[in-house]
């Protein structure tokens, strides 16, 4: 009997440049903070995703790979139009590197995500059955997609048309995985970073993380972290 294949895991992601990313965290911070902030959230999902079993991992990127990208990693561009159909690209681009495998993607913004939080649901034994995983957010939107049979076709009929970065997106994507009578595994609630208030209840639930320490280190001033 063959081996299940491992599953391809991607990131999306802005490179962090300063004015370019996190810009809901200025003021308080400068955007030189809110780019420190934002590379030690990448740095922290791509690390976390280095250690989750994998056939391919893509971090489809806006803008030039830094010093910042580990070891093992492929770097696609983003295709242009919207968030939606970057994200239906990407699959795109996942089903025809890895045509058997599943893929699961997840953003830059939840550097408290634990490895074990997507090691077990893609596992061989525990996806049987399961059509697609879905990461709730706790503004209303999403923070992770999967797809056990990713086609170009089936990501342009979930995520097309989904108005993205809006209390309802995610409610909108469950819908269209619902409607499409896919079996879904949901993963865990998690907190996206956006202000300076998420960046604090993040830091708290990972203390040890790049993001946490680059909050509360002499990068930021006192009162930002505090």
């Amino acid at each position: 009997m063959l081996a299940a294949p491992l599953p391809t895991l991607l990131v999306i992601a802005k490179a962090p440049v300063p004015g370019r990313v996190k810009t809901r965290l200025t003021p308080p911070c400068t955007p030189e903070q809110a780019a420190a902030l934002a590379e030690a959230a990448l740095s922290d999902t791509l690390h976390t995703l280095a250690t989750v079993p994998a056939g391919r991992r893509l971090l489809v990127l806006d803008g030039e790979p830094g010093g910042w990208l580990p070891a093992g990693w492929e770097v696609v561009p983003q295709s242009g139009g919207g968030l939606d159909e970057r994200l239906a690209a990407a699959f795109a681009h996942a089903a025809r590197l890895a045509p058997d495998a599943p893929a699961l993607l997840v953003g830059m913004d939840t550097p408290q995500l634990s490895a074990a939080a997507l090691a077990e649901p893609l596992s061989a034994a525990e996806r049987s059955g399961v059509d697609a995983w879905y990461g709730p957010a706790a503004d209303g939107g999403f923070w992770a997609l999967g797809l056990a049979r990713p086609t170009p076709q089936l990501a342009a009929q979930l995520l097309h048309g989904v108005p993205m970065s809006t209390p309802h997106t995610g409610t909108r994507l469950l819908e269209r995985l619902t409607s499409m009578n896919l079996t879904i595994h949901q993963l865990p609630l998690l907190t996206d970073v956006d202000t300076i208030e998420d960046a604090r209840r993040v830091a708290a639930e990972a203390p040890r993380s790049r993001f946490a320490e680059h909050l509360r280190s002499a990068v930021l001033a006192p009162e930002v972290a505090g």
